[in-house]
Parts: structure tokens; C-alpha cells; sequence
């Protein structure tokens, strides 16, 4: 079915993991924010915009170049952050640069007319009881300063065995067949959306897009999951009269 462009539109992102090694998913990136978000009444990006993050101060030109796009289309469109588990330590000086508007992990917006909670994701995951130790960690604020008072280089080789840890992770679950652990835990979403009196979610960090039809406290609601950008630009336009997922290929 063809966009109407013409239509107020609010648009969804997550789970870029933007990274130098992969020059593909940059170009997508900026052609979508130039040709899609630049459309919209407002962009919200939903955490792991990057692969990783080291620090405001890294010397990387990546994000110099994401950076001055974001900071183009935020004069005319607003640009709204929710850290993800890869990019949890971006502070207010690299989103001054880009011009987005850091939100809580947890927040509820209306959306023509609709309360929505959106969220990166990952804090839904609670069966994955290793990796909700480390985020309890790393979410403390003293460990956060801490750790960007080290030296870049210390951080750089930080993140590198935190990616293959990750990747360790996620292949032991494969292997032993329960890949449901790293999903969301089924029960947790209608609670968590009861909490915050909504029928409708967004979040990413599954990496599986597709839209959940559930029941919160009786009633009919919707958990819609954005995809990443691994092998395709991946987006939500919520309008008026249409929530619809979009996929388009690298």
C-alpha cells in the first residue's frame, strides 16, 4: 500500500546498531531520515542507535556525520531518544549536537488521541535473569560516570568484549535451544502496560518486528515490535487512521 505523505504522521525507530564497519546501514539511515522522517510530525528513536557507544567524546566520524543529519532534520522536525542497551551511555552533549530530546526509558505519549508506552525494549526480557543483572548494573549512575571518566582507549576495549560477550550470550541460548529467554516474557507486557494505563506498546531490541495482539486488564490492545537494520531499513508510521510496519532492503 503506497505512503500517504500527505498525512500527519509520527515515525518509530530502533536497533540501527550504526557502526563504521558497516557503511550500508548509514546510507540507509541518512536517505530515510531525508526522503521518510523529514515528512513527519515527529521522529523517536528507541534505543541502540549505534552498535556501541563509548563516550560523547569518541573521535569516531560516524558520529559526526549522524550527528549533523539528525541535527538538519530537527529544525524543522522533532527528534526524540530513548537509550537502548548498546548506546545507554549518550548524554545530553552528543543529543545537543544532534539536536534530539533525550526521554526517560519509559514513556507515554499521546499519539492522535491514542496514550502509548514507548520503550527501547530490553527491560521486558525478565527472564534473561544474566542480562538483567548486568542492566541493573550498568543503569546505576556512579558506574555510568565512572566509566566515562576512564581513558577512551580503556572504554574502546571495554565495548569490544562486551560485543563478544553478547554474541557469546545470545549463541549459548540458540544452542541450547531457548531463544524464547531472550524474547520478552509474555506475562510481563500486559503488566507493565496496565502500570502505565495503555493498550498500546513500541519497542525494539528483539529484533523480531511484527505486531502482538494481547489483552490488557479485559480489554483488546496491540505491542508492536520494530525491526532492526541489519538487512533492511526498518520503520512504524503511526497515523490517524494507520499504525503500519515498513521493510525496505539494504
Amino acid at each position: 500500500m503506497p505512503e500517504l505523505m500527505s498525512e500527519q504522521h509520527t515515525l518509530f525507530i530502533a536497533d540501527l546498531h550504526l557502526a563504521a564497519d558497516r557503511p550500508d546501514i548509514t546510507a540507509a539511515f541518512l536517505h530515510f531520515l531525508r526522503a521518510q522522517a523529514i515528512h513527519a510530525d515527529a521522529l523517536y528513536i528507541l534505543g541502540d542507535l549505534f552498535e556501541v557507544w563509548i563516550g560523547d567524546d569518541n573521535p569516531e566520524p560516524l558520529l559526526d556525520t549522524v550527528a549533523t543529519a539528525l541535527a538538519t532534520l530537527s529544525a524543522q522536525v522533532p527528534v526524540y531518544f530513548i537509550h537502548g542497551n548498546r548506546d545507554f551511555v549518550l548524554r545530553q552533549g552528543y543529543a545537543s549536537r544532534a539536536g534530539m530530546q533525550l526521554l526517560p526509558q519509559q514513556q507515554v505519549i499521546n499519539l492522535f488521541g491514542t496514550p502509548t508506552l514507548i520503550m527501547h525494549g530490553d527491560s521486558l526480557c525478565t527472564l534473561d535473569i544474566a542480562y538483567q543483572k548486568f542492566r541493573k548494573w550498568w543503569n546505576q549512575p556512579w558506574w555510568q560516570w565512572l566509566l566515562l571518566k576512564t581513558p577512551i582507549a580503556y572504554r574502546q576495549r571495554l565495548a569490544a568484549k562486551a560485543r563478544r560477550k553478547s554474541a557469546e550470550h545470545k549463541a549459548r541460548y540458540a544452542s541450547q535451544q531457548q531463544p524464547q529467554i531472550m524474547d520478552v516474557t509474555p506475562d510481563e507486557v500486559p503488566k507493565v502496560m496496565a502500570d502505565a494505563g495503555v493498550l498500546k506498546l513500541i519497542h525494539g531490541h528483539t529484533h523480531r518486528p511484527t505486531v502482538h495482539q494481547l489483552e490488557v486488564n479485559g480489554k483488546a490492545a496491540q505491542r508492536y515490535v520494530l525491526g532492526d537494520w541489519y538487512t533492511q531499513s526498518s520503520y512504524l508510521k503511526v497515523s490517524a487512521s494507520q499504525w503500519q510496519l515498513y521493510f525496505n532492503a539494504l
